[in-house]
């Protein structure tokens, strides 16, 4: 822990942090796994040595084998330099492992310990799907990377020079027609690896977030494809971010399909220049050389050329897998230098519970245009408030500002003469309770959902809660009653019956702000009633900012606010509101007819 304190003290002072900056204390455990990974490459080179030189003697000694002596010694010598190479490259994994797993482990605590601190539209915004697999999917492509790729990449760039000392050894001809393939391969590994393919690779793991966020996203709306019988087909974004990646997929393969096809046929080309320059070579001897020397050598660089071709194919593999691993940091690191909530430096404390919205500004970070303007309302202590209006008109980003998931640009907003961005933190929190239309269960039991608002009450409390939450018949049909773990063995939830227990929690939480985000909204009957029931009790002396679509509920409403285009065109009761003829009447007159048409329509049936 101390470690990880320490380094998330450095990231500040860094523009850039890599990777080491997250190995911590273990950081000098990859820098000795990357020596012992490049002298591991140097002595794996030693065997073919001493194989040719067993060729050369059984050649040289040729037709009496017995006057070679020592023909074993080098096959002993051969297998000893294997041996000891295999040690220690295992040593050098080792090494680079133990260091990988810590680097994963504080890069994945550094972007949960930030996210801790980040305001809940953060996630809204990005998605959960999306932050999950930047946060898993790249701490397991570094740790993949440093544990295996980077040190091969050490043993694949300290090779080349060992091999280029040994193809000048014997024979300085054969090696520069050696090299031939290799500099036209490494040619059209230019192509395939230079700048364009950073933008590649950006693309790629783009595509994969998206793809990704958008399945979470089709499997959480299943609920609603159930409630209002829509088609599939209406989850379009999610088969759109599928045609996307297919897309990108394919252009980028048929792009490479070229250089990729040559750089192959020339790395592996190598005897088609060997064996040609070979026979030329032994009608052109030169002084002091005879043909079995020449033929030696000639044998010496087919077999061991061919290290060239595996050399480069580790230098074009973990090049790109260099890529993906700095992709995967950058991503990491984006979540990172997102800032999060500022806090106040003398924090305040509302005396009352008065919320007042005073000339409310807002834009999403996103958006081309002002989600709220100028927006101006009171909600009196005590009091259900209710915001209404057409889809996207500003309701639920402005019940989103009052417990600070996002910032006013302009403006304040009041919570007993105190803004929300003088309070803390966690004060904010303990006065304010959400109840929002998709709200989730963890896959844990009931109970600890439950206490989820508040891990410290007691058993006789969480009763309380289901008991005003109208959630006792749900508990009641549970096999291990509040011990249930939602979600296993066939255990699932109705939208409506989700709905309730997030209304115990908020019950059991007992803040003196309650919002509630179309907390019906996909309920049946059978649970609106439930719900609707549970309202009254939980809401009783609260101060409650209500979002329904369905008119009927906001009825008793205190106060009704009409949003439109994020501006408030009318406040009042249902009955003032009724009589000015204006916005509202119109809506009212319009859920009226619906309801009587679906009266209609289940009478005809």
């Amino acid at each position: 822990m101390k470690e990880f304190k320490n380094i998330m003290t450095s990231l500040p002072e860094e523009k850039e942090p890599g990777l080491m900056t997250f190995a911590g204390n273990h950081r000098f455990l990859t820098y000795m796994g990357c020596i012992l990974s490049g002298i591991s490459a140097v002595f794996s080179l030693v065997p073919f040595l001493y194989i040719w030189m067993v060729i050369r003697d059984m050649v040289n000694a040729l037709p009496k084998m017995a006057d070679s002596t020592v023909l074993v010694h080098y096959g002993w010598m051969a297998v000893a330099f294997s041996l000891l190479s295999m040690l220690i490259y295992f040593g050098a994994l080792m090494c680079t492992h133990l260091s990988a797993f810590r680097t994963a482990r504080n890069l994945k605590t550094a972007a949960l310990h930030h996210l801790g601190r980040l305001p809940i539209g953060y996630f809204k915004t990005k998605g959960s799907g999306k932050i999950r697999r930047v946060i898993d999917d790249g701490a397991g492509q570094t740790e993949t990377f440093l544990a295996h790729q980077l040190p091969d990449l050490s043993g694949a760039l300290v090779t080349p020079v060992a091999v280029l000392v040994l193809l000048f050894t014997f024979d300085w001809r054969f090696g520069l027609i050696s090299l031939i393939p290799m500099v036209i391969g490494v040619l059209f590994l230019g192509k395939m690896m230079g700048p364009g393919m950073k933008d590649c690779m950006t693309q790629y793991q783009a595509a994969l977030g998206d793809m990704n966020n958008e399945a979470v996203e089709y499997v959480r709306g299943i609920p609603v494809v159930k409630t209002f019988q829509q088609s599939v087909f209406s989850f379009k974004s999610f088969h759109d971010s599928i045609m996307r990646y297919k897309k990108w997929a394919v252009n980028y393969t048929l792009s490479m399909r070229i250089p990729m096809c040559s750089y192959t046929v020339s790395i592996n080309a190598v005897f088609l220049f060997l064996i040609p320059a070979g026979f030329l070579l032994l009608g052109n001897l030169a002084a002091g050389r005879t043909y079995t020397d020449c033929l030696l050598d000639l044998t010496f660089y087919l077999f061991f050329t061919p290290i060239g071709v595996s050399m480069m194919n580790k230098i074009m593999w973990t090049s790109e897998n260099t890529m993906m691993a700095k992709d995967a940091l950058g991503r990491i690191l984006e979540i990172l230098r997102e800032e999060p909530l500022e806090e106040p430096e003398k924090p305040e404390s509302p005396a009352s519970y008065r919320i007042i919205f005073e000339h409310v500004t807002f834009s999403y970070k996103d958006g081309n245009k002002e989600a709220l303007k100028d927006l101006s309302f009171v909600i009196p202590e005590g009091g259900v408030t209710a915001l209404v209006g057409k889809s996207g008109g500003g309701k639920t980003t402005a019940a989103s500002l009052i417990p600070r998931f996002y910032d006013v640009d302009e403006g304040s907003i009041q919570i007993g003469g105190v803004d929300v961005r003088n309070m803390k933190t966690e004060e904010l929190m303990r006065q304010v309770a959400f109840v929002f239309q998709d709200s989730h269960l963890f896959k844990d039991s009931l109970l600890n959902n439950i206490k989820a608002a508040r891990p410290d009450a007691s058993a006789q409390e969480v009763e309380e809660a289901i008991k005003l939450a109208q959630c006792q018949d749900i508990i009641d049909k549970m096999p291990q009653g509040l011990e249930t773990v939602v979600g296993t063995k066939g255990v699932y939830l109705s939208g409506g019956e989700a709905q309730r227990i997030a209304l115990a929690r908020a019950a059991l939480k007992d803040a003196p702000v309650i919002l509630l985000d179309e907390a019906t909204a996909f309920a049946d009957p059978d649970n609106e009633y439930r719900i609707q029931k549970a309202f009254q009790e939980i809401t009783k002396g609260k101060t409650v900012l209500m979002i329904a679509h369905r008119l009927s509920t906001i009825r008793k409403a205190d106060q009704i606010i009409v949003l439109e285009e994020g501006q408030a065109l009318e406040q009042g009761t249902h009955q003032s509101l009724m009589e000015q003829d204006g916005i509202y009447a119109g809506m009212w007159k319009e859920y009226q007819t619906a309801a009587e048409w679906k009266v209609e329509k289940e009478a005809v049936k």
